[in-house]
C-alpha cells in the first residue's frame, strides 16, 4: 500500500498539485480524493493505480510478491496477468473455463475472451469465457481452428515449445483438396424402376462434383448427363459447409444404364474420386439374395 501511495504523490507533483507526503498519508481513499483532487488530469492519472484496488476491497492485504503462487510450468494457455489485487500473476481464464466473481477471488478471461454471464441469474456474478470472434481461422501453420482464441492458445503452446508463434493467414478455414467422405454404393433392382446413386465430398474451396460413367474400362469415361432422357443429375450444398452432394437419377432403369459410375470432385487444390455400380436384376426376389451375398463378403 506504502508503494500506491508513492505512486499518487508522484502524479500529484506532476499534474501541478502542491501535495506533500504527509497531506497523502492514507486515512480512506475517499477522504484522499475530495482533498485533494483538483483537476480532471489528475483523476485520469489516478484512476489505473486506484482501480484495482478499489475493485478488490477489503480482501487485498499487504503485497508480498514471495508469497505469490508460481505459475504452472507448462505455462498458461491463454497467457497470465495481473491478479485482482494487482499484486501477483496468474493465469487467465481460457475458453470455456469459469470467470467473474467478487473482490480479490475474481477471475478475468485471457486476450480476446469475454465473461458472459447468464441472462436468466442476473444475481450470479460468475460467468464463462466465450471467444470474442466465432468464426473458423486457417493458421500460418497450415492448420484451422474454430476461432481466433483456439488459434492464440496453440500459439502460445507452440512459443513455450520453442517454436514460432502462429498467426492467422485467413478467416475460414485453411484451403484443402477435395475428400470423398461418402462414396456411391452399389444398387440392385429390375427393369422400369427408379433408382439412384448419391456421394458427398467435401474440401476448401467447396468442390465441383461431376458423374461419369465407366465405359468398358477405367480410362473410357462418358461425362453425364449426356442426351440421356431417363437420367439426370442433381448436386447442392451441404450438409455440411463446404461439402458438396450430388446424385444420379435414373428412371426408368434399362439394361443401357446397368454399369459403374464415377463421383468426381475437384478444386483448386487436387482431386479425388469414388466409384459406385447399378445392377439391373430378373427380378425382385434377386434383389434381396444380391444385399445379402453382398453383406456377408463385408
Amino acid at each position: 500500500m506504502q508503494q500506491l501511495w508513492d505512486q499518487i504523490s508522484s502524479e500529484a507533483e506532476s499534474a501541478g498539485l502542491n501535495c506533500s507526503h504527509q497531506s497523502l498519508r492514507p486515512q480512506t481513499v475517499p477522504d484522499f480524493l475530495q482533498t485533494n483532487m483538483k483537476s480532471s488530469r489528475f483523476l485520469l492519472a489516478l484512476l489505473p493505480l486506484l482501480l484495482p484496488v478499489l475493485s478488490a476491497g477489503s480482501d487485498c492485504g499487504p503485497c508480498d510478491p514471495a508469497q505469490c503462487a508460481p505459475l504452472p510450468a507448462e505455462g498458461c494457455a491463454t497467457g497470465s496477468i495481473p491478479d485482482p489485487c494487482g499484486c501477483c500473476s496468474v493465469c487467465a481464464a481460457a475458453e470455456g473455463e469459469q470467470c467473474g466473481g467478487r473482490r480479490a477471488a475474481a477471475r478475468r478471461c485471457g486476450s480476446g475472451l469475454e465473461c458472459v454471464r447468464s441472462k436468466d441469474d442476473k444475481k450470479n456474478k460468475m460467468g464463462i469465457c466465450l471467444c470474442k470472434s466465432g468464426y473458423e481461422v486457417c493458421g500460418t501453420d497450415g492448420n484451422s481452428y474454430k476461432s481466433g482464441c483456439a488459434l492464440k492458445s496453440a500459439s502460445l503452446k507452440a512459443e513455450r515449445d520453442g517454436k514460432e508463434p502462429i498467426n492467422v493467414q485467413n478467416k475460414g478455414r485453411c484451403a484443402t483438396a477435395p475428400i470423398i467422405v461418402t462414396p456411391p454404393g452399389e444398387v440392385y433392382n429390375v427393369s422400369g424402376s427408379q433408382v439412384y446413386l448419391s456421394c458427398e465430398a467435401v474440401g476448401v474451396p467447396t468442390p465441383v462434383l461431376t458423374w461419369k460413367k465407366v465405359l468398358g474400362g477405367r480410362r473410357r469415361m462418358e461425362l453425364l448427363p449426356g442426351d440421356r432422357d431417363n437420367l439426370a443429375i442433381q448436386t447442392r450444398g451441404g450438409p455440411e459447409k463446404h461439402e458438396v452432394t450430388g446424385w444420379v437419377l435414373i428412371s426408368p432403369l434399362t439394361k443401357e444404364e446397368e454399369g459403374s459410375y464415377e463421383c468426381h470432385a475437384s478444386n483448386a487444390k487436387g482431386e479425388a474420386s469414388a466409384v459406385g455400380a447399378i445392377h439391373l436384376v430378373e427380378s425382385i426376389d434377386d434383389i434381396i439374395i444380391k444385399k445379402v451375398t453382398k453383406d456377408d463378403e463385408l
